[in-house]
């Protein structure tokens, strides 16, 4: 859209005005560009939103980018033009985005966001919608996305960032949208797609050779794997919602196949790769290379998800899900990222309830980056809704926001004060932003708190009532739970959706309808304000009717009215509660806070019926503030479906027997909670 002169002497004022009275707000720390009121943020807040130097965009769609072995990948080149639509010809810093879900999409989503008028609008509807006193208040918690920069910074295509002088390109993954060849997901040759396409923007005239790479979800993920051991002209990253171990984040965590999220996943994909070019068919120049690599490989990964899903016995696994229970096999290597190769200026954000929340926090530990290169951002959120919280008072900036104060910083070496952000960042669960200058919060402990067959009298609702306490069981008791379906209305189907069914609030914000088919251990109420910071394990000491088991726990804030909120989750298949040492963590008294389960068929322990056998559940890292008065809950349940179902093998071991938690003076179920005051 084009202003006239009067018009851009008008929004020059409107934004000033809305500057002024952000920086006074802030002031009286109403308003912040972080927690606590920091005015850099008002800044690029007001610097992002005021006309760019650029007025327009063009874009040049479906740009070929031939890869090392010849199969060509297509790309929407966006390029900042003046008034008259004159397009920049001095070479200008570059943004690449990578995507699976093809740029035709994107480009679609991009017009729409655009149009002159939709978004402010839709931006208004949301923050005038206020559903905060009704059962579907998480719809709301959803629609707030739209006003925290999720659709620029998860597709890649910022207008604004555009028209401050940016060039972006956004290309289709091999195989997927208009690229030609076989989708390689996360494969070794996709990693050097991405390298090559960034060698090739950096080498293109309108381009001065810095660049940085954008995107959510899978596109934020391709940006970490560019990153370890970077090429030289990639200078920094923004991944939105990125996973990094994707087996333990989404694939099969815990050996539970992601039955909700995969599904739903890999048909959007495969059929967006579907999707012809309309305008060449038209045109006469339709890729027919493209139509035969659609033909040979129509459901990529499909297979694989069947015969996790269908395959009855061990002895009967076809290679590729053999593979999947690899370690060095190609598929698992393709799925896990290594960060501590990471070595350019990374800045993550991430949701407490997102798909790859087990990631998020993990992330920035493993990054070896000085804090202020690598920066982390974690909301309350689930994986549809990113940024949702943000940009308003006591919140970060929004992600745009944020996400051009990074790339200023880095790419145009422009002193926008963005290093010295954070360096973490969370919405507390319970409590509002904080800053910390390093994750978990300092001055937490990890402490046993043990479970007990004791009522709490804290619920009525669950399969039984008992208690979390600082000492042990004083007698030996088994608590049965059997598998069940009340976790379709939980916050873990929450999760696996994407988010989708967190509108409903009687599921996604409070669990006393799953909890009816859990085992509850609850604490006593808190009596000053307690800190949850940091990985949790839970240890539960179980016996089993059948040779295998399946578990599922979640740590709740339980509100003095009884509303019992899941905070974090975690699973694990029984046969696959190995142990890799190395790559797990223990707390000062010894307890383990981060098990790591190697989820291989050569480390499978077997299952005894009926004996005593000690699991370890990595619990998501979190963060969350207990008000006074509030409680800690764990539930324990026998399964989690529809969020997930152990391998087919497993399953039928299993024979969905119930399942027994045994309280044991002598070796105690027990949560390693990190928190800065005792749970009484």
């Amino acid at each position: 859209m084009t202003l006239r002169g009067s018009e851009r002497g008008l929004v020059r004022v409107l934004t000033a005005i809305l500057a002024i009275t952000a920086v006074l707000a802030c002031g009286a720390g109403q308003v912040s560009g972080r927690p606590g009121g920091d005015v850099p943020g008002v800044r690029w807040t007001a610097q992002h939103d005021a006309p760019g130097t650029y007025p327009e965009v063009r874009v040049e769609r479906g740009v070929h980018i031939t890869m090392s072995d010849g199969v060509v990948l297509k790309a929407d080149v966006y390029r900042p033009a003046d008034a008259a639509g004159v397009i920049e010809q001095k070479p200008l810093p570059t943004i690449v985005s990578l995507t699976p879900y093809s740029k035709l999409m994107t480009g679609l989503i991009e017009q729409a966001a655009a149009t002159p008028g939709l978004q402010s609008t839709a931006v208004d509807i949301v923050r005038r919608l206020n559903l905060s006193s009704t059962p579907i208040s998480g719809f709301g918690d959803l629609m707030q996305a739209l006003d925290g920069g999720m659709i620029q910074t998860m597709l890649g295509v910022d207008r604004k960032l555009i028209g401050s002088g940016y060039t972006v390109v956004v290309a289709d993954v091999r195989g997927t949208g208009q690229s030609q060849g076989k989708w390689d997901t996360l494969g070794a040759r996709e990693q050097l797609d991405t390298r090559e396409v960034i060698e090739w923007a950096a080498a293109q005239p309108w381009s001065n050779g810095r660049i940085g790479m954008s995107g959510g979800s899978y596109s934020g993920i391709n940006q970490l794997r560019a990153a370890e051991d970077a090429p030289a002209a990639l200078q920094a990253i923004f991944p939105v919602e990125p996973g990094s171990d994707l087996m333990r984040d989404v694939v099969a965590p815990g050996g539970g196949v992601g039955t909700t999220f995969l599904p739903l996943w890999l048909n959007s994909v495969n059929q967006l790769k579907l999707v012809p070019d309309v305008a060449s068919m038209i045109q006469g120049t339709f890729d027919w290379t493209w139509f035969n690599d659609r033909i040979a490989d129509p459901t990529t990964n499909f297979d694989l998800l069947a015969q996790a899903l269908l395959t009855p016995s061990l002895e009967d696994m076809p290679p590729a899900l053999d593979g999947a229970l690899d370690e060095t096999s190609a598929f698992r290597e393709a799925i896990m990222g290594h960060p501590e190769k990471v070595n350019v200026p990374t800045f993550v954000y991430g949701g407490w309830h997102d798909i790859f929340a087990n990631s998020a926090t993990k992330l920035y530990e493993q990054l070896p980056l000085p804090p202020g290169r690598k920066q982390l951002v974690v909301g309350d959120t689930y994986h549809a809704n990113p940024g949702a919280g943000t940009g308003v008072p006591g919140a970060p900036p929004r992600l745009d926001v944020l996400q051009r104060a990074w790339f200023d910083k880095w790419l145009k070496d422009i002193d926008s004060g963005v290093e010295a952000f954070g360096p973490v960042t969370v919405k507390q669960q319970g409590g509002g932003w904080v800053t910390l200058r390093e994750w978990p919060q300092p001055g937490v402990t990890h402490r046993r708190v043990y479970l007990s067959a004791d009522p709490s009298g804290s619920t009525e609702d669950s399969l039984h009532d008992g208690s979390l306490r600082p000492t042990g069981p004083g007698a030996v008791e088994n608590l049965t739970v059997a598998p069940g379906l009340s976790t379709i209305c939980s916050r873990d189907a929450a999760q696996g959706s994407a988010g989708m069914t967190a509108a409903l609030d009687a599921c996604a914000k409070d669990s006393r309808i799953a909890e009816r088919n859990a085992l509850t251990f609850t604490s006593a109420p808190v009596a000053e304000e307690t800190v949850i910071s940091g990985p949790i394990n839970v240890r539960l000491n179980t016996v089993h009717t059948g040779s295998d088991g399946f578990w599922n726990v979640t740590v709740n804030d339980v509100a003095p009215d009884g509303t019992s909120t899941v905070l974090t989750t975690g699973q694990l298949t029984s046969s696959m509660r190995a142990i890799d040492e190395r790559r797990s963590a223990r707390s000062v008294n010894g307890d383990l806070t981060a098990p790591f389960n190697p989820l291989t068929l050569d480390r499978l322990l077997p299952v005894v019926p009926g004996a005593p056998t000690e699991i370890d559940i990595a619990v998501i890292p979190t963060q969350a503030v207990l008000a006074p008065g509030h409680r800690v809950r764990i539930d324990v349940y026998a399964g989690n479906a529809p969020k997930a179902l152990p391998f087919r093998p497993m399953l039928d071991a299993s024979g969905l027997e119930p399942q027994q938690v045994r309280l044991d003076p002598a070796a105690p179920s027990f949560v390693n909670l990190p928190t800065d005051k005792p749970i009484p």
